[in-house]
């Protein structure tokens, strides 16, 4: 529309002749073609200002870098030097993994967070490294001492909530919602239906019939096509009872059954206090766990205005009130118990009713249902916790803007292929992973206000002498 119609471009001019654009570096490309190439080309005067940092750009469908326009001067740089947030060991490592030609140095103002006594902190950076088999953070946070339940003041931030799960106790959870082969199986087997086949040819049969069909007669490549892929079948042969349920169920049905890791994570808050986003995508069995959840943190927290206003527990006399905390003692003492037996105590007991959502999710789902009712109740409770930031984990992405006095940083890229700590320390693969790890990293790095740590497993001696360079060889530590 802004390319088409001029008059557009004039009215925009008229009504805002600046506008000013926060976090530039992740604004969509289509805005900033209309900011930077269709609105110039109006009649009317105007200015538009960018205020953010190139090296944060760690999205890949944002606007990203504009220095070219600083370049081909349609724009004027002002560069942002001072740097107020962290201590001087930080903010020179910064400068080393910049490379837009910003040299950051302490603030002149005596009151900036970063300085003490008119003079800016030191700080503290260490790398640490482990070389055995397996990764060690357990000796990570033993040797850094820290607290890792002041979730205000320290982070560890690991890459993906993968990486995650394990350590925050619901990698069983993730394990369903992202790594079942069983519905990796069948999205293989409905993308092949739908590149060669018609998907009503295939309705009223079950699973096991519709794949039988796809592959009688089949041979060779052929056959391969239409069945699962080696990672797929080492999952199956760990877990046939699921391939045997599927098998059962309606084809139409079951290829119609979304899971995907959003429908488990959802929306995370930084922590407590933060008011949660509306619009969660999180699926309807893990949001009605989740009531039970804070019911229970109301009654334990004392807030009980909140906890009557949220349960339909009655207390009509006071000896409801010792019935009511047996009822959340009793929850509390289920917590490695199946999910389900909480689900229908709490809704036998009136503290949260079973509703017409979740019995729709189990009549939509039945395969998703079945996997999740068998999960002991401590997994959601921890993944509860970590989801209203009560813990001191994080995804890199999510703490883009923020600031912690103790912050460890964890180099493991998992098996997420748009970025690589390797390459980033070794200076070699594609340039748009090499830049987007090191702009993920120095975001990592500068969320630091005191103490630095950056864990690297089984490094090679080419990640060790970068390593050395950016943080001096005595902040190197092998544990």
């Amino acid at each position: 529309m802004f390319e088409r119609y001029p008059k557009l471009r004039d009215i925009v001019r008229d009504r805002f002749p600046y506008i000013l654009v926060d976090e530039y570096q992740d604004t969509a490309p289509e805005v900033m073609d209309i900011l930077l190439g269709f609105l110039p080309q109006s009649s009317r005067r105007g200015i538009v200002g960018f205020f953010g940092d190139a090296m944060q750009s760690i999205y890949s469908d944002s606007g990203g870098d504009i220095l070219s326009q600083v370049e081909l001067g349609n724009i004027i740089e002002v560069k942002k030097e001072q740097n107020r947030r962290n201590p001087r060991l930080i903010f020179e490592l910064a400068n080393r993994l910049r490379y837009d030609g910003i040299v950051q140095r302490a603030s002149e103002d005596a009151a900036a967070p970063n300085m003490r006594e008119g003079k800016v902190k030191d700080g503290t950076i260490r790398f640490y490294y482990t070389t055995g088999v397996n990764q060690d953070l357990g000796a990570v946070r033993r040797h850094l001492g820290w607290d890792f339940f002041d979730v205000a003041e320290t982070k560890e931030l690991n890459l993906t909530h993968n990486l995650i799960a394990p350590q925050a106790g619901f990698g069983d959870l993730m394990a369903i919602y992202d790594k079942d082969g069983v519905l990796h199986f069948r999205d293989r087997i409905v993308d092949h239906i739908k590149k060669y086949h018609d998907l009503l040819e295939f309705t009223g049969l079950t699973f096991e019939a519709t794949i039988a069909s796809l592959q009688k007669g089949k041979t060779g490549a052929a056959l391969r096509a239409v069945s699962p892929t080696p990672a797929m079948r080492d999952f199956i042969t760990m877990h046939p009872h699921l391939l045997a349920d599927a098998n059962g169920r309606d084809f139409e049905g079951f290829r119609q059954m979304y899971v995907n890791k959003e429908l488990l994570i959802g929306e995370k808050k930084h922590s407590d206090q933060e008011v949660a986003r509306r619009g969660s995508s999180r699926c309807e069995f893990i949001e009605h766990i989740f009531r039970i959840r804070e019911i229970a943190h109301l009654y334990e927290t004392g807030r009980y205005n909140e906890f009557l206003r949220k349960t339909e527990f009655k207390l009509s006399k006071a000896s409801d009130k010792l019935i009511l905390k047996n009822y959340i003692e009793a929850i509390y003492g289920m917590a490695n118990r199946p999910v389900i037996e909480i689900v229908e105590l709490a809704d036998r007991h009136g503290l949260c009713r079973i509703d017409d959502t979740l019995l729709d999710f189990k009549n939509r789902k039945p395969y998703l249902y079945e996997r999740v009712k068998s999960v002991p109740y401590r997994s959601f409770m921890s993944l509860y916790d970590y989801l209203e930031g009560r813990t001191g984990y994080s995804t890199q992405h999510k703490i883009k803007g923020l600031e912690f006095e103790r912050v460890l940083v964890v180099l493991d890229s998992g098996d997420w292929n748009k970025y690589n700590f390797a390459y980033l320390f070794e200076g070699q693969g594609t340039e748009s992973v090499l830049n987007r790890t090191r702009k993920l990293f120095y975001v990592c790095c500068t969320r630091a206000k005191d103490t630095l740590a950056v864990y690297y497993h089984q490094p090679s001696e080419k990640t060790l002498a970068q390593a050395r360079e950016w943080f001096g060889s005595d902040n190197c530590v092998s544990l």
